[in-house]
């Protein structure tokens, strides 16, 4: 029964789970990462922009981040600068239309595309034939991570040997739901103007298919998700592409050992996204529920350098490795 006690606490000065959210996006500084970028084609003639980090190893580290995040996001550097000081290769991608480049396609990535996180692995492995991958997810980048994990199930590449993955909307109904409320309204709004401009240089690069006609008029991820979302990515509708792409429902199957921590105060949290029983069921999935932590926040004692995530992230993945 996989449910492991945290100890996890968050600094005096952090007294809410939005200051725990907001101030390590907004204030935290991490040093430097020299990073080699890697455009690589995908099979439907788009491009996928890979940032390593290497240090000589066999073992590598494939970070995945969150909604309009990229490879230079906080919690990224702060991970990879970690992993890279304990001499961990690292891969950090960035979803389509989030390197700072609009990608080929009218398309997008979505919060279950784990297409191209499937084909970002098989280019690491047959680029320096790793040994031994572990992933960390962010985040939605959790969820593509639970996801894909759960589609593998036993099937799952060999060289693939464990994960770890931080606030998680692994039920994206409830989620969606929540962040419409007026007490996420700071959050929907960030996300909606990053997304905004994105559908606008779509939509001037190829009107013919996209058009950023009425997104003034979107205020939520139901309205977002039902415009852009569901139509581009061949939903039904933003019901159907969340029931489909909640990382909820595939945590049954997944067949290697997981780490999921999901913070009790996250403002982007609901009671689903919390699955006890899915992991007293599944003894490969290990479920850390810390009374504090907010939104991929984890501060251990100041604002700047190594969070305490990190270290949990490294802690888990050494016992694996």
């Amino acid at each position: 029964m996989p449910i492991i006690h945290s100890t996890y606490k968050a600094p005096y000065f952090l007294f809410s789970e939005h200051l725990e959210t907001i101030i390590p996006a907004l204030f935290r500084k991490n040093e430097p990462i020299k990073y080699q970028r890697e455009r690589i084609d995908t099979p439907d003639q788009d491009f996928l922009d890979l940032d390593w980090s290497f240090k000589g190893s066999d073992t590598l580290i494939i970070l995945s981040h969150g909604l309009e995040g990229n490879s230079k996001t906080q919690y990224i550097l702060g991970m990879v600068y970690l992993l890279n000081s304990l001499g961990y290769d690292t891969l950090s991608w960035n979803y389509r239309g989030c390197s700072g480049e609009i990608n080929k396609l009218h398309r997008f990535y979505h919060s279950g595309e784990t297409g191209d996180l499937d084909f970002v692995i098989d280019h690491a492995i047959r680029k320096k034939k790793y040994s031994k991958i572990a992933l960390i997810g962010f985040s939605i980048g959790g969820n593509i991570t639970l996801k894909y994990l759960g589609e593998q199930g036993a099937n799952i590449k060999p060289q693939i040997t464990c994960s770890v993955n931080f606030s998680v909307p692994c039920h994206l109904a409830s989620g969606a739901k929540k962040l419409a409320g007026w007490g996420s309204y700071v959050y929907m709004k960030r996300f909606l103007n990053s997304l905004e401009k994105k559908v606008i240089e779509k939509s001037r690069i190829m009107p013919e298919v996209i058009s950023a006609e009425g997104f003034d008029k979107i205020r939520n991820f139901l309205e977002f998700d039902e415009m852009y979302t569901a139509p581009i990515h061949g939903f039904k509708n933003a019901f159907e592409y969340w029931e489909k792409c909640s990382s909820l429902f595939y945590l049954k199957d997944i067949k290697i050992p997981t780490l999921l921590v999901n913070a009790c105060n996250d403002p982007f949290l609901t009671p689903q996204c919390f699955p006890v029983r899915e992991a007293e069921e599944n003894p490969h999935l290990f479920l850390e529920m810390p009374e504090q932590g907010g939104h991929v926040g984890f501060i251990e004692k100041k604002i700047s350098g190594i969070y305490w995530s990190e270290k949990r992230a490294v802690e888990f993945i050494s016992d694996y490795l």
